[in-house]
Parts: C-alpha cells; structure tokens; sequence
C-alpha cells in the first residue's frame, strides 16, 4: 500500500556499538505509565531478565497512579499533582542511574518533569503520539534526547524531524512464551487487542458475517478488556489478562488485524500481528504501516482493505487448510528470526550503551 509522502527528508546519523556482556555495568532508570501500560509491559519489562544477561540492569520507575488521566474531569487536578508528587520521587532517586530512558511523557500529553531527570537521556515511542495536543509534548521530548528509539519506519520519519538521533528497535514478541499449538478442530477467527481498538473489528463485521454464512462451522473469538459490538456476529468473548492471552492464540486457527488507513493507524508497530505470528497463526490484515512490511517480508498472511477483500482472505484460509499452516509456519519463523525477544535484546543493549 502506498504511504503518505514523508514529513521529513532528514537522515538519521548512526555510530557503531556493542552490547556484550564483558563491559561493565551499566544501570538503566526506566520510566513508564504503569503496570497496565502495554508499551511498559512490551518495551521495557519483558527485556529485564535478558538484558541482565548482557550486563545492563533496566530498572523500571511505573507510575502507581498511571499517565492517563481518570475519566472524571473533576478528579483530574488531585490526580496530577499526585502523579507529578510521584514522578519527583522517582526522579530524585533515579540520579544513580547511567542511562535515562522515559518511555513517551510522564504524564500524557503533556510535557512536565522530562526535563528534570538525568542525561544521558533516550526517549522510547510506540505510537503516534505527535498526533496529540499539536505535537507539543513529541517535540519537547525530541529535544531533551541524546536518542530516540521509535517502533517502526514511519514514527523514524516523524522525529527525525526533531532530533537525527533516531533509531528503530520494533516491539519484540516473546516467542519462547508464545509457541505453536496443532490448530483447533473447528475453524476459529481470532482477533486479540484492547477495547480502544475494538472499533476496527466493528467494521468489519459484515465481512465476518459472509464468512459465517458460508462456512456455518465457523467460530468467531475475541480476546479484549471488554465485550465489542459485532452487530449479527455471535462469537466467543474472552476476557483479556496477560494469562489469557497465549491459551486464547492457541484456541484460534486465523487471526485477524483490521485498521483504517490514517496517521495514528501508521504509527502502531503491528504488535497484534507479531503475536499471530508468533503462535504459527496464518492472519488476514489491513495492509497499513508496519503491517505491510510485515507481509512483504513473508509469505505469512493475506492483505485485505475492502469487506469483499476481508471475507475472500478469511474464506481462502478455511478452505485450504494446509495452506493457512504453510503461512503460520513462515509467520513463526519471521517473529523467532527478526522479532523476537532473543533477537532484539542486543540490539538494546548496543542502543543503550550508545549514549554513555
């Protein structure tokens, strides 16, 4: 799929550097948005144990009160000065740390105390979040950073706008926790994520009710924080935890990442998609950002962008079964190869030794 032209024409510069384990220590503030955030949980905590491996201690600094603000307006003020009472806390005891590395703004939005922690400094994005508030906090962040690590090709094009020290570290997907299973007996469409995105798989519902009316054996399974609203779709829900979530990919046959095609959509870094990937499900996505790259790199799933083009992908898949194994073996061996865990891990390591 054709991208939007580039904002930027800046190049990135790069240096050379290592992450092996014979250097000395190097001790790591990371700041995230909490326990619950994604981002934290992907960017930043699944690589503790194995950065230890190589030498660098990552520790993380969550906020307890999250960078998100509550839902009722009125408790908002209480709730930021608490955050920002917390974020000082952490800052202060973070001045033992080599390496500053804040995981977007400390508190949505919004550019605060940034400033206030140690450099060297890295700066880690997932998401479009220049989108926000006129980028206001993106390019103050931009700013503060020896280095931004951004998630895919096109978050690079948006900050090098800001700072040339960029550079690309995809979300990593633990494909020692997340293994291929035989597929179920009964045909079963999965789509995991949270209830933010629950509107794309709306739109796509029709497209899941040709496919049902078609195959009848068809199970349809969503994996979420809440029920959606798949208007003539019965399907099995599932609540999301981190423990749902490989027995979930395990009881699904093809799995399924629809987006609309925009500027917050080409920042996600096809997270969902690597998990497919990685339990050797075949998937059928909507050909945006990093999800295309993903499909050109393999022969792993089927693009779909029209609701003709949804429910033939889906429909091809169930009738070949053999041929939807052929695409998850070769989803699963990209993820194991380029995606994962182990194989990004020195890669991190070398980022973050940069700086000092």
């Amino acid at each position: 799929m054709r991208q939007a032209p580039s904002p930027c024409a800046a190049a990135a510069r790069t240096s050379d550097g290592a992450g092996d384990s014979g250097r000395s220590a190097l001790r790591v503030a990371a700041f995230t948005g909490g326990r619950t955030a994604p981002s934290a949980r992907f960017r930043i905590r699944q690589y503790i144990e194995p950065l230890a491996r190589l030498g660098v201690s990552l520790d993380e600094r969550a906020s307890g009160l999250g960078a998100y603000p509550p839902r009722n307006r009125a408790l908002r003020p209480a709730w930021l000065a608490g955050v920002l009472a917390e974020r000082l806390s952490q800052i202060v005891a973070s001045r033992t740390a080599d390496v500053v590395l804040l995981q977007r703004e400390l508190v949505s939005t919004l550019p605060t105390l940034e400033g206030w922690t140690r450099r060297p400094r890295i700066v880690d994005v997932d998401d479009s979040i220049h989108l926000h508030r006129g980028g206001r906090a993106a390019r103050r962040l931009a700013e503060l950073a020896d280095l931004v690590i951004v998630g895919n090709d096109w978050l690079a094009e948006i900050w090098r706008c800001w700072n040339r020290q960029v550079e690309i570290l995809p979300t990593a997907v633990d494909t020692e926790r997340h293994r291929p299973m035989p597929p179920p007996e009964r045909p079963t469409i999965g789509w995991l994520g949270s209830s933010d995105n629950l509107r794309y798989l709306e739109a796509i519902a029709p497209a899941l009710v040709r496919v049902v009316t078609r195959f009848p054996l068809v199970e349809i399974a969503v994996c979420c924080d809440r029920r959606p609203r798949l208007s003539g779709v019965a399907y099995r829900y599932v609540p999301w935890s981190p423990a749902a979530e490989g027995r979930f990919l395990s009881s699904i046959g093809i799995g399924v990442m629809p987006l609309a095609d925009g500027p917050w959509e080409r920042g996600k870094c096809s997270f969902k998609m690597l998990q497919y990937m990685a339990a050797g499900r075949p998937c059928v996505v909507s050909p945006v950002g990093m999800n295309g790259e993903l499909l050109r790199q393999a022969a792993l799933g089927c693009p779909a962008t029209t609701l003709d083009e949804w429910s033939e992908a889906l429909s091809s898949l169930i009738a070949d079964r053999d041929a939807a194994e052929r695409l998850g073996a070769a989803g699963r061996a990209l993820a194991v190869a380029r995606y994962s865990v182990r194989a990004l891990t020195p890669r991190l390591a070398e980022l973050l030794r940069r700086v000092v």
